[in-house]
């Protein structure tokens, strides 16, 4: 006798009163519960981690609040439509981009490359604490993390 263990998809979604009531329900594959808690703590842990590596190549602090906003640029993408936008949007927003540049920058030897780096990294993690997850070209509001409302989450 065999046994097939179900897929993730297979799957019922399971939802608490406070998914449904912050429309994380409405969105298959929406992370919730408690994984979506472990997210925004992991989220906190690299927003402080890459601050500190900013802050460590010697760069002034007084540039990092702008150049944390800047990485928001990458929503002009939207311009183009929603895919173009999600597209951007996720380029800029995943801890693959920032580690990557992190990476270059190291091996490079070159302290803005890797403030650069870790920008990148504080920028997705504080998105990730206030519950901004990476968008599906569906629409800018459809996120792994859930639906933006109108307050932003």
């Amino acid at each position: 006798m065999t046994t097939t263990t179900p897929s993730l998809a297979t799957l019922p979604a399971r939802t608490t009163s406070a998914d449904s009531a912050s429309g994380l329900a409405g969105i298959p594959g929406a992370v919730t519960g408690t994984p979506r808690r472990w997210l925004r703590l992991e989220g906190l842990a690299a927003f402080a981690a890459g601050v500190a590596i900013f802050l460590g190549t010697g760069t002034t602090w007084i540039l990092l609040v702008p150049l944390l906003l800047a990485v928001d640029i990458s929503m002009a993408g939207y311009l183009a439509g929603p895919r173009a936008g999600a597209f951007t949007y996720n380029l800029a927003h995943n801890w693959g981009s920032g580690i990557l540049v992190l990476a270059l920058g190291v091996a490079a030897g070159w302290a803005p490359v890797i403030a650069a780096g870790g920008i990148l990294v504080a920028h997705t993690g504080m998105d990730r604490v206030a519950g901004y997850g990476l968008k599906y070209p569906s629409a800018f509001a459809d996120t792994h993390l859930g639906r933006l409302r109108g307050n932003g989450r």
